[in-house]
């Protein structure tokens, strides 16, 4: 695997990330005590030439809390005690942010809410009225 596919459009080649191994603190017992299997993927979007505009944009803006001062993302793994299937984890990890950002939003169209609704609003509103005041004490008169 020399490259990322994130789609049929989209391949970031690997040499973009680096990627750093330490102790983890996941599961695996004492083998965590001598096993650099913790993964951590750094990687700068917005220096990227692999992703269009549009879809870095859209990344920037979803990961805005796990963006560096110097504008790296940080994505890391101990999932597993495998320092391999700890890289994948990243990189799949990566993908999924990616094809979340690959579409636009819908926009949202104004609606207005139709007559039954607002009855059934204003229905409920009664109910939920007349529940607490059957529950006050009765006037002294």
């Amino acid at each position: 695997m020399a490259a990322l596919d994130v789609s049929a459009t989209i391949s970031i080649p690997l040499d973009e990330f680096e990627f750093e191994v330490s102790r983890s603190g996941g599961p695996g017992g004492q083998n965590v005590n001598k096993v650099n299997s913790k993964v951590q993927l750094r990687w700068s979007p917005a220096a990227s030439p692999s992703l269009p505009d549009p879809v870095k944009a859209r990344l920037m803006a979803a990961v805005t809390s796990r963006l560096t001062v110097g504008g790296e993302l940080l994505i890391s793994s101990t999932r597993t005690r495998d320092q391999g299937q700890n890289r994948d984890d990243c990189l799949s990890k990566l993908r999924a942010m990616i094809l979340a950002a690959l579409h636009p939003p819908k926009t949202r169209r104004a609606t207005r809410p139709t007559l039954g609704s607002k009855k059934r609003r204003v229905e409920s509103k009664h109910r939920r009225s007349d529940t607490k005041r059957g529950r006050q004490a009765p006037d002294s008169d």
